[in-house]
């Protein structure tokens, strides 16, 4: 083989070399992006979820007390029916006296016009009491459809970012490695997620906004921005995503 056609291959050889170092460059770049925004995603409903969880409590709560209020209408309402049933009955009584004593007349009428207004004050009361009772066990259904959708609301967005953490887990042994570790002082995630959340950054700002060295942190910033994966302007110290 003579020293052109070794040349030549040589040059193939660093040619397909660049378009490769290229393309892994890329793919880490997706890579990175991807697995920023879907840590965010699992901080953002990690967030929703406590909200979730404490709108359901304060929902359970109130639906006890729904409950009580309930029961103590069912138990007066059933006082004031039997209460409705004795002064019936003494109306019936006191119309059979009525009818056999006609020389006292006037007593009896004004106690059967004293029962008849006591009659229709227990009958306002247990209306009153009854529509209560129709708007509370209204609104105790309202909540329970409320848990109900905020529920399912919740389970569709878990259901979505595993699917969106396994897709990333099969595509590349690296991404799968920071999301598995994601719990643990990973700080290239830390970092990515801030500048994700914010846009753009400071490199001053953002050093004391992580949980970690100022140090590590700016060290570990300008590894990213070498690695092309952020974008540092070391005279305005601006950091922006690619």
């Amino acid at each position: 083989m003579s020293m052109k056609e070794i040349s030549s291959l040589i040059e193939q050889f660093e040619s397909e070399f660049d378009t490769y170092l290229q393309s892994l460059k890329k793919s880490n770049d997706e890579i990175y992006s991807q697995l920023s925004t879907t840590w965010k995603n699992i901080q953002a409903l990690q967030k929703e979820k406590e909200e979730l969880d404490l709108k359901v409590g304060e929902q359970n709560s109130e639906l006890t007390g729904l409950r009580t209020q309930s029961e103590e209408y069912d138990k007066k309402i059933e006082e004031l029916k039997a209460k409705k049933e004795e002064i019936l009955s003494k109306i019936s009584e006191l119309k059979g006296t009525l009818e056999q004593t006609t020389d006292e007349l006037k007593k009896p009428q004004l106690e059967l016009e004293d029962l008849n207004s006591k009659l229709n004050s227990v009958n306002e009361k247990i209306e009153s009491k009854e529509s209560e009772k129709g708007k509370l066990e209204q609104q105790k259904i309202e909540n329970d459809n409320k848990e109900s959708q905020l529920k399912g609301d919740y389970s569709k967005k878990m259901e979505e970012l595993e699917s969106t953490l396994k897709s990333s887990k099969q595509q590349n042994f690296f991404a799968s490695f920071l999301i598995d570790h994601s719990e643990e002082d990973i700080h290239e995630v830390d970092i990515l997620s801030t500048i994700l959340e914010q846009g753009k950054c400071n490199l001053s700002e953002l050093k004391t906004q992580l949980d970690i060295p100022p140090i590590m942190a700016v060290r570990t910033i300008k590894q990213l921005a070498v690695k092309g994966i952020i974008n540092l302007d070391e005279s305005t110290e601006e950091i922006t995503m690619p």
